[in-house]
Order: structure tokens, then sequence, then C-alpha cells
């Protein structure tokens, strides 16, 4: 299971952006993460960058994965059918659903989800 946001688990940089103007004040080599955009999509794709992408549907998550996302990220409800899309279509992305404490991680375990992100990574 990934854990990403954990105090006892390290992970890679992660950077929080809105706009392609944005990406150029990252750190290098972080992982872009960003509510879902069209745009910043196909720019990642194209410029071959990391991202994780915070979606709120199944289209978005499709569109995801086939734009090479490294992460989708989704709320707990719906974390629970894209995992089961992602794994029928044998998606490369990883599912993370969003949760608040380490309180929540064996709920998303039983419920084979991925990964957990903290919503704590996700503000700016």
């Amino acid at each position: 299971m990934i854990l990403i946001g954990d105090n006892l688990i390290p992970h890679k940089t992660f950077s929080y952006v809105d706009s392609i103007m944005e990406i150029e004040h990252t750190e290098p080599n972080s992982t872009l993460i960003f509510n879902y955009d069209e745009n910043l999509l196909v720019y990642c794709r194209k410029h071959q960058l990391s991202n994780a992408v915070i979606v709120s549907n199944i289209k978005e998550a499709i569109y995801c994965n086939a734009l090479n996302s490294k992460y989708i990220i989704c709320d707990k409800k719906l974390a629970k059918s894209v995992q089961k899309i992602a794994e029928n279509y044998v998606f490369d992305a990883k599912i993370l659903a969003i949760i608040e404490n380490n309180d929540e991680i064996e709920k998303i375990a039983l419920s084979e989800i991925d990964g957990v992100i903290y919503s704590s990574l996700l503000n700016k």
C-alpha cells in the first residue's frame, strides 16, 4: 500500500500547481499535483512530467491514466469505483484515496485501494 504524506514514511517531493506557468517554479523532479485540467495533463505528457491528478469522476480518471498520470487522487467513496475500473483495465496509474489521518488507513486497505494521500499534502 502506498502511503503519501505520512510522517513515518518518506516520500518524494510534491508540488501543487494551478497552471502551466506555475510549473517553472516547482522543484526539479517533483511530482506535480493539480485538480483535473486537460491542458495541464497534455502539457505534462508532452514534457514527460510526473503528475498526480485530483479527479471528481470516473471519466476524468480514465483520461488521467490514458495521459500517463502517475497517481489518480480522489475521495474515498469514488476511489472504490475507480480502483475497480483500474484493475479491470490494468491502469498504469495508482489510485490514491484522500484521508485526514492514519486512523483511515485500515479501512482504505480493506477496500483494496492502491494507497492513500493525506489531505494536508494537497493544500497549497
